[in-house]
């Protein structure tokens, strides 16, 4: 599977916490969603339930096909968040709501802002909030908070 797609936004540094503000707009991702992304995706969480591999089932089902599944999505979300901050951030949760489904042959467009930024006693945090969409309407919508990791993290002066 190419990576391609996402080297535009792949980042090999790490985000630093004073360029980071409240407000901030994550840049836009679209990714091809295929039917090996969806198989694989399935196969690697150990989804087994065939509306995700068995294209007939799924049908049968009364899906026009195959389609990701929640953990797939969760995991192209971190991804897309994860890509944009950094190795010097860690994720600390993420929360997601699937809407409507992500079929093969469909594009979903990712798109983030940051909700809150703030620093207390277990480090420096930052609240993204995200959504991803395709031809069919919105896939997802969700937030993630991420925390500088400690060996990035400056001493306070």
């Amino acid at each position: 599977m190419s990576t391609r797609w996402m080297r535009d936004y792949l980042r090999y540094d790490s985000l630093p916490w004073d360029d980071i503000a409240e407000n901030d707009q994550l840049p836009e991702v679209a990714r091809k969603v295929d039917a090996t992304l969806v198989v694989v995706g399935a196969i690697a969480s150990r989804d087994l339930y065939p509306v995700h591999h068995d294209a007939a089932f799924a049908k049968r089902s009364g899906a026009p096909d195959v389609f990701l599944n929640i953990l797939t999505t969760n995991g192209l979300m971190t991804t897309y968040i994860t890509n944009w901050c950094g190795h010097g951030w860690d994720l600390e949760s993420i929360s997601l709501r699937l809407i409507v489904p992500a079929f093969p042959g469909t594009t979903l467009t990712t798109t983030g802002s940051v909700v809150r930024k703030w620093a207390d006693e277990t480090g420096r945090h930052i609240e993204v909030a995200f959504g991803a969409e395709n031809s069919h309407g919105p896939h997802c919508s969700g937030t993630a908070v991420i925390r500088e990791a400690a060996s990035t993290e400056r001493s306070a002066a």
